[in-house]
């Protein structure tokens, strides 16, 4: 599939990104070592790191201080933040840009995760569209005067009787947020479900000022041609398509450059890779924590090719990279994919949950009560 209609580059600070796709912020996934394997098959696009607390930055919570970190040659520094407090976004944006940490901000408005909903966090805040606009005006206010970027993502809404999704874009774009991207699902959808690209489409026509992105249900380069064409976004921004699988921002460059999308790879340049990443995670965390990072990675990797369940419950149980390497070189490296298996889920299938909120949240959606999340934010730290 080619596109008939033009794609824009995307402008941001500064920079600009002539194909427009963003790796989203994916917890305990996008750090790193992971975004320098994408980097190295996609190159020139937007890898956004791992989300963090606002409050945890301001407080300067050790684990989250860590999980701000870029490879040396990152040349483009994507961080995504959350909360809930206008007050700890706009510091900890403002200490992020005074410390020249970060080259963009994305804001997390979409995180479905209980223990972020019931503070007030994620996908909760567009429920307070005035709370919403205090929070984008302190993160911009905070920005502008060091011209770095904020944008934001979000979801349709906390289910079907509570959809934010167009109001959030019109406060986004009014508050100068530099794009916007929505997944098209509600947090109630969690991840079950198809995503509801008739949605973007809605948001790109209400939206004309800045940047539309897309996100959900992009497992193949061609997915993400065929959503540009059919809702108009302006770029895309993959999630789970990429878990397993950071040769699908390759294939991504390749189909918006107009070039034929390769093959799956065989096995063999999958384990090739696979060592590489767990070697990665090692030097970056310390070898008992990388490792065990990497096992979550495994069963991503592996997925549709017919290795055998001994052999993927042997890579799911590794506990060290020697005996990874073992495994590896025992392996058929000739192997191919399974016809489909680029569309096999992997992360998050569940859906749909039951959204937690804080109590009495919606009972006036135009309040700017800031739930009292400091202090937990302070200690959990992301």
């Amino acid at each position: 599939m080619s596109l008939t209609l033009p794609v824009k580059p995307l402008q941001f600070g500064g920079r600009t990104f002539p194909v427009p796709v963003v790796l989203a912020p994916m917890a305990g996934v996008t750090n790193a070592p992971f975004r320098t394997l994408c980097r190295d098959m996609g190159p020139g696009l937007v890898y956004v790191s791992e989300m963090v607390m606002a409050a945890a930055l301001v407080h300067k919570n050790e684990r989250t201080s860590k999980m701000v970190g870029f490879a040396p040659d990152e040349d483009f520094r994507s961080l995504q933040i959350y909360g809930s407090d206008p007050h700890f976004v706009g510091k900890a944006v403002k200490e992020l840009c005074e410390q020249q940490l970060v080259d963009h901000i994305d804001m997390n408005f979409g995180c479905p995760a209980n223990k972020v909903t019931r503070k007030g966090g994620g996908a909760a805040v567009p429920v307070k569209r005035n709370l919403l606009r205090a929070i984008i005006q302190s993160a911009v206010a905070a920005a502008s005067p060091y011209n770095i970027p904020v944008t934001c993502k979000f979801r349709i809404g906390i289910n079907d009787d509570i959809i934010t999704y167009l109001e959030t874009g019109r406060i986004a774009a009014e508050e100068g947020m530099a794009a916007v991207s929505l997944h098209a699902r509600t947090a109630e959808q969690h991840y079950g479900g198809h995503a509801r690209w008739e949605a973007i489409k809605q948001l790109k026509q209400e939206v004309t000022t800045i940047p539309v992105l897309g996100n959900g249900d992009i497992w193949e380069a061609k997915d993400a041609l065929r959503m540009m064409q059919e809702t108009g976004c302006d770029g895309v921004v993959v999630g789970r398509g990429a878990l397993g699988r950071p040769w699908l921002f390759r294939d991504l460059v390749d189909a918006f450059e107009g070039r034929d999308v390769q093959d799956a790879p065989p096995l063999g340049f999958v384990l090739e890779t696979m060592l590489r990443h767990a070697e990665s995670l090692c030097a970056h965390m310390g070898h008992d924590s990388g490792i065990r990072n990497f096992r979550k990675h495994a069963g991503w990797y592996l997925t549709g090719y017919p290795v055998g369940t001994e052999a993927r419950r042997g890579f799911s149980m590794v506990s060290s990279v020697q005996e990874l390497s073992e495994l590896v070189h025992r392996m058929d490296h000739s192997l191919r994919l399974v016809p489909g298996g680029e569309r096999l889920t992997r992360g998050h299938t569940n859906g749909p949950i039951k959204v937690v909120l804080p109590e009495g949240y919606l009972e006036n959606r135009d309040d700017m009560t800031i739930p009292e999340d400091g202090a937990v934010t302070a200690l959990s730290g992301g």
